[in-house]
């Protein structure tokens, strides 16, 4: 039987929590000041973002304005020399014509061109945070819960402070992307350098080897399948997160998507979500096969 409050102190009953008075007086003196503090540096985060504004964009209109034929026969292209597998080469040709006849092309390019930016911003920061953590264990200790907080942190919690600093569009929706994302290429980066083989480093070391010549004609080379894992999981991450993003202006599959949702459009859910489905597979499927290909290859040469 549950004990009754009336027989119990008050403090007992009830967690003695501040007042809320209290909570909205300081959530609001902190709300506001940094409201003031973002309003003060607005030029400087403009100018800040204003490149990837270019870039994206750039890239958008390459995609949307090409004709379809060469971007499907490009794709293919690019697909066969990372897979070397005609399947997935098959499977990519029939996935992107099935999603133009349903006439998603442009916003499947939109898509592309988001992932693509995103992925390129993920290697360019993770890459380099990753191999500084494999040369320090002081640094590992610092990131690491960085970085457990960035990958369980619910992703719509990215939205706030980025929508508070950059404002509504599609760079804030990019940052926000690149920020879930990057986690699995710092982690996985770390992760193929530190398991080079140590008789490997020793044979560099013998030779003379700097540690700038260690770096990159021994550890990253060997450490390549690791690091296209880890590509392949921001991939991932990213087209997860492009539904999220179109919260704050990106358009695209994610737009389209979170549109049926709002209104209950299931054909329009089902395809838009068909198409980032069929999206994920093939960089799934390539960036896969490209793995095993790298990792093959560093066998035969250690061998």
């Amino acid at each position: 039987m549950a004990l009754q409050c009336t027989f119990l102190p008050d403090i007992l009953c009830n967690f003695p929590a501040i007042d809320d008075q209290m909570i909205r007086n300081a959530r609001k003196t902190i709300d506001d000041g940094f409201r003031a503090l973002v309003r003060s540096y607005v030029d400087l985060i403009d100018a800040m973002v204003q490149p990837l504004q270019w870039f994206l964009n750039f890239l958008e209109r390459l995609f949307v304005t090409t004709p379809w034929v060469i971007v499907l026969l490009v794709m293919l292209a690019v697909v066969y020399l990372a897979s070397r597998n005609l399947k997935i080469v098959l499977g990519t040709a029939i996935s992107m014509l099935l999603i133009g006849y349903v006439g998603l092309w442009n916003d499947t390019m939109i898509t592309l061109a988001m992932v693509t930016v995103c992925t390129l911003i993920a290697i360019v920061i993770g890459l380099p945070i990753g191999i500084l953590m494999a040369r320090s264990e002081r640094l590992q200790s610092i990131v690491n819960p960085i970085l457990d907080v960035m990958q369980t942190m619910p992703s719509f919690v990215y939205l706030i402070p980025v929508v508070v600093i950059f404002g509504i569009g599609k760079v804030p929706g990019l940052i926000a992307v690149v920020i879930y994302a990057v986690p699995p290429m710092i982690r996985l980066t770390n992760l193929g350098i530190r398991l080079v083989d140590k008789e490997v480093l020793e044979a560099a070391d013998a030779f003379g080897s700097s540690h700038r010549q260690k770096l990159f004609n021994v550890q990253i080379p060997l450490a390549l399948p690791t690091i296209m894992a880890g590509i392949n999981q921001t991939i991932m991450m990213s087209l997860a997160m492009v539904v999220v993003a179109s919260m704050v202006g990106v358009g695209g599959l994610g737009k389209n998507t979170l549109q049926a949702i709002n209104n209950q459009f299931f054909t329009v859910g089902f395809l838009n979500g068909f198409a980032l489905v069929a999206i994920a597979i093939i960089f799934d499927r390539t960036s896969q096969a490209y793995g095993r290909r790298l990792q093959k290859h560093s066998e035969v040469i250690h061998g």
